[in-house]
């Protein structure tokens, strides 16, 4: 098995470790056996459980990146696909959180923690809202006078929702549908486009 293959093997067997027993709860002797390697393996690795639930944390956020990348990359307008990104966030966030069971608690607890490992997953979004609003200011769009600045807003409010998406709690009697007609609304609205009929 290659460096890379055994490591990512590591990793996937503590996340899946983390999730069901909590990582307060899983020991690197619980990650070893259950990945059948020895101990002396994992700490070749991994220099303590900490290190190890970076990787996992790390490993959820390259594949967040690699989802919102495809969502920008659709032949579609600009509109759609700013739509398309924001939606893309807030449910591979939920399905990070649901998928990883008892790391939920960890993921509100830690907020701090994995904010700091976000930076570079953050920089990446940004970078895809100006690609996609200039695009959308250049075909006129979107009323925009500064991509830089909007593109920033739009991802803090978009990472200001996650929580409470996560839970729920935002138009818990609402449909999806109706749900996110109302997102464009608010998201169209403040890109001074209308939104159009699909």
């Amino acid at each position: 098995m290659t460096v890379l293959k055994t490591r990512a093997k590591l990793v996937d067997v503590a996340r899946q470790l983390f999730a069901k027993k909590g990582v307060e709860d899983t020991t690197m002797n619980d990650i070893a056996q259950a990945s059948k390697k020895g101990r002396r393996t994992l700490y070749t690795y991994f220099k303590s459980k900490e290190q190890i639930y970076m990787a996992v944390v790390e490993s959820e956020l390259e594949m967040l990146s690699d989802q919102l990348e495809k969502a920008a990359g659709k032949p579609v307008s600009p509109d759609k696909k700013i739509m398309e990104l924001i939606m893309t966030h807030l449910n591979a966030i939920k399905m990070v959180v649901y998928r990883n069971g008892t790391l939920r608690a960890d993921f509100f607890r830690d907020i701090w923690r994995v904010e700091a490992m976000r930076k570079e997953f953050d920089r990446k979004e940004v970078t895809l809202f100006r690609r996609i609003l200039q695009e959308g200011k250049e075909q006129g769009l979107f009323d925009i006078d500064n991509v830089e600045i909007t593109a920033d807003i739009l991802h803090y409010c978009i990472k200001g929702i996650e929580v409470p998406y996560i839970r729920g709690q935002i138009g818990e009697e609402l449909d999806d549908e109706t749900g996110w007609r109302y997102v464009s609304k608010i998201v169209f609205g403040a890109l001074g486009c209308k939104e159009k009929e699909k």
